[in-house]
């Protein structure tokens, strides 16, 4: 069964500043930023939250519980800086089937409790919030609770949140292809009409753009399957600093790092020039000394 949802275009409209309202630490690193060139959309893969609870010898929902608080702070610098595009990888497929089933249960509670708790701070800082995933597999009542929240803010016109939940890149894309083959089945496209494009608006994400930042807590140096046809020409951004322990400020810093990089798709950005190679003959073989 193919889990691809149409979805009208999610596109945030431009909001007044509430730059003013960041803490004045975010505040100082924020104002190092070139606002021209902040990244459209930020995604992050939250990691660490057992790990977080370990050190302190607590019981690993705890370090969920102190993740999902993080989510928030981080939500609400977002909104602030007018940031219009927020994915965070809630729950993984590969979460849903390998992890025990308490813990599994666990995190669902915690998101509807999330939901539950939060949709009122959403709708004051003008976040909207969405979902890609294969989220006809939850329970009913999360697919409930997700309605809910999806509806209550679907009016706010500012930072678009989405949570990637029991999602998997690879099965975004066998999504997709499922969905183009159902279209050649009944002859609405041919053989020749399949492009990137084409598998683009096949997506969970086509109606947003590609994110520009990748960050990754914990300082593990692996995408774990999240985005993989979207970040073909992301900047990545790893920090050591666990989930539970990141804060908008860290967020602001990943942004910094981002500014001082160079992003060429392939091409030359440095200001060099290709070498002329046209006159050299077609058997010159180049050897490096």
């Amino acid at each position: 069964m193919c889990y691809v949802r149409l979805r009208a275009s999610v596109v945030p409209a431009t909001s007044p500043s509430r730059v003013h309202e960041l803490p004045v630490d975010e505040q100082a690193v924020y104002r190092r930023l070139d606002t021209e060139r902040l990244p459209r959309h930020v995604a992050i893969i939250m990691d660490g939250n057992g790990r977080w609870a370990g050190k302190r010898m607590l019981k690993r929902f705890l370090g969920h519980q102190q993740g999902a608080e993080a989510v928030q702070y981080v939500v609400e610098t977002a909104s602030r800086i007018d940031l219009p595009y927020l994915t965070l990888y809630a729950f993984s497929l590969e979460n849903n089937l390998r992890r025990p089933k308490s813990e599994v249960n666990f995190l669902m509670r915690l998101l509807r409790a999330y939901l539950g708790n939060n949709v009122q701070r959403m709708n004051d800082n003008n976040v909207r919030i969405r979902y890609i995933g294969r989220t006809l597999e939850l329970p009913s009542e999360v697919q409930d609770k997700m309605r809910w929240a999806e509806e209550a803010t679907a009016r706010n016109t500012g930072t678009v949140l989405t949570l990637a939940l029991n999602y998997g890149a690879r099965s975004e894309i066998v999504d997709a292809v499922r969905s183009v083959c159902a279209d050649i089945r009944d002859g609405k496209l041919g053989i020749a009409d399949i492009d990137e494009d084409e598998i683009h608006r096949r997506l969970y994400t086509a109606d947003m753009p590609d994110p520009d930042l990748i960050i990754r807590t914990s300082g593990e140096m692996r995408i774990s399957n999240f985005l993989l046809w979207q970040i073909a020409y992301s900047e990545i951004y790893v920090t050591d600093r666990l989930w539970p322990d990141f804060r908008g400020l860290h967020m602001l810093e990943a942004i910094e790092d981002y500014q001082r990089r160079e992003r060429r798709y392939g091409g030359l950005g440095d200001g060099t020039e290709s070498d002329d190679v046209s006159s050299l003959p077609a058997n010159t073989v180049l050897v490096p000394r």
